[in-house]
């Protein structure tokens, strides 16, 4: 088969690969279409690859070409996401269904071959059935979808609140979208983009803030009538944005950090002292995953983006290329703020 092919740092090529084969209990899929995920970017061009040569992606959609033994529960011609996290499935946090949290994972695209390439196998568990009817590019983006989802299970999340959620990206507009589906009292969505505002707008943010502008704190504010939100999710995993959630939360608040920091933050104690004062709880997430694996997040967003109410723009891709092309993508994030969305590989 073809492949995009990472050999060392910056240096990926697209070519012929090994087709993986399909043992017992496994399916070869067809890939349709793959994202790039923030996570695939240090791996092609900051040396954190955990072995090369490698193939890697692991967001993506297509068709099952071929059932291993032992399968039954899907069949060939049938369309599915993939679950990219292979738990062990045996220790402690596995068996009280914390698969993200297993010690002992494999997770495809990063520790196996991945879906940059014409077929990826993958474990039937790990396979999600969705309607034929949702487009490949749509349904490759159901991961970031339920890593979203799961935030908002890890905050334990209730409608009738007012949420924010810090960051316009995809992982955010997905927060932003569950949260209203959920029964949010409102939802406003803050950003430096006034692209990605517009974009949260279209899907149904019924605020949108740009904190670059001076008033951004009283535009913030208004909607809650100066209480705080009662749900706050950053989703950026920049400092400001961790630091703003402290700030934006009310009294009794859910404050979640989804997004993952890069670099070294600090506190001040008056900013710290926020949590203590409005005695609001603090929760990381940690991707997408629940009992039976791989969980709800990916059940219901089958479900929602098969009814229509997880809604999908064309917007949330940046742009879309050949997986022939996929150096050409990756260089693209030499340059991170020129990047505005998800960007898709597709399989001609």
């Amino acid at each position: 088969m073809k492949a995009a092919v990472l050999h060392g740092n910056e240096d990926i090529r697209y070519e012929e690969f090994p087709t993986p084969e399909t043992g017992p209990g496994m399916l070869k899929v067809r890939v349709r279409a793959t994202g790039i995920c923030g996570s695939d970017v240090p791996r092609v061009l900051h040396n954190g690859a955990h072995f090369y040569p490698i193939v890697l992606g692991h967001e993506f959609a297509g068709d099952v070409v071929e059932v291993g033994e032992g399968v039954d529960c899907l069949t060939v011609g049938d369309t599915v996401s993939g679950a990219p996290l292979v738990p062990c499935l045996r220790c402690d946090d596995c068996m009280r269904g914390n698969y993200a949290l297993c010690r002992h994972y494999s997770f495809i695209g990063s520790r196996e071959q991945g879906s940059f390439a014409d077929y990826v196998v993958i474990p039937a568990i790990n396979a999600v059935w969705y309607d034929p009817a949702i487009p490949y590019h749509q349904a490759a983006m159901f991961e970031p979808s339920t890593v979203a989802l799961h935030g908002l299970f890890c905050n334990e999340y209730r409608g009738g609140e007012d949420v924010a959620i810090l960051g316009g990206g995809t992982i955010g507009l997905f927060a932003m979208q569950w949260a209203k589906i959920f029964g949010a009292r409102s939802v406003t969505v803050f950003d430096i983009d006034e692209g990605r505002l517009a974009l949260a707008k279209r899907l149904g943010a019924d605020y949108a803030v740009n904190t670059r502008r001076d008033s951004y704190r009283e535009e913030a504010m208004a909607p809650t009538n100066g209480r705080g939100f009662g749900q706050v999710f950053e989703t950026a995993g920049s400092t400001a944005t961790m630091h703003m959630a402290f700030e934006l939360a009310a009294n009794k608040a859910g404050v979640c950090f989804i997004g993952t920091p890069h670099v070294d933050m600090t506190f001040t104690p008056k900013l710290w002292e926020n949590m203590n004062r409005k005695e609001f709880r603090l929760t990381g997430s940690w991707m997408s995953y629940s009992a039976p694996f791989p969980g709800r997040e990916w059940e219901l967003t089958a479900h929602y983006f098969a009814t229509g109410q997880l809604r999908f723009d064309p917007a949330l891709i940046f742009r879309t290329y050949p997986m022939s092309a996929a150096a050409e993508a990756f260089a693209l994030y030499k340059d991170p703020s020129q990047v505005h969305g998800k960007i898709m590989l597709v399989n001609e």
